[in-house]
């Protein structure tokens, strides 16, 4: 099998019901998911297996549903067959009141960084923002999108953030605060998830 096709030479490329321009606004928001699943691949090689075992799983099943979110957005057919679904969604939230407890109290903006699993996970989450704002894009240009994938996106760049914070506090690695932050975030809700102010 070669891997390489020919077929992309004139800048088109498939997705699911026809071809479109490399371009193409409906590109660039999966394959900036592709580039934040790079990231998240990049982290998983650095954690250590047993004591992050519970986020390597996750990890590893966010990654298949990065694919998910990617392969919902390549339709271009009225024939959907959408794999992304609310309970993908819940299972994030559920995670991420488990997480808040074990990170230290959040009151200002925290710097991308600490140990090198977290700094490669804050960078899937900045990918993952900006796959957001191109899904959104995209959804303004076309009809059709399913709404459940931005959520999921929204979802999964938050549970980015928790669990950098966590992988931090397991290695003893101190958040670093933005120095000229305010406190941003007032205390918690009834749920244990930190309120912005």
């Amino acid at each position: 099998m070669r891997l390489y096709t020919k077929s992309g030479d004139k800048g088109f490329t498939s997705v699911i019901g026809g071809r479109v321009s490399k371009d193409d606004i409906r590109i660039e928001a999966y394959g900036t998911l592709d580039e934040a699943n790079s990231f998240v691949g990049k982290a998983v090689a650095e954690l250590d297996k047993e004591l992050f075992k519970d986020i390597l799983d996750d990890l590893e099943k966010i990654q298949h549903e990065l694919f998910d979110c990617g392969s919902d957005l390549a339709y271009i057919t009225d024939k959907h067959q959408y794999k992304v679904s609310e309970e993908m969604v819940a299972y994030l939230e559920e995670k991420m009141d488990e997480y808040i407890n074990e990170a230290p109290k959040l009151e200002r903006f925290i710097l991308p960084g600490g140990s090198s699993p977290a700094a490669s996970i804050h960078i899937a989450r900045t990918v993952t923002r900006r796959a957001e704002r191109l899904i959104v894009s995209l959804m303004k240009a076309q009809d059709g999108i399913p709404e459940i994938v931005l959520r999921y996106v929204n979802r999964v760049s938050d549970y980015f953030f928790a669990i950098a914070r966590v992988i931090n506090a397991r290695l003893h690695v101190s958040d670093v605060e933005y120095i000229r932050s305010a406190k941003v975030f007032r205390g918690t809700n009834k749920k244990g998830e930190h309120k912005n102010g």
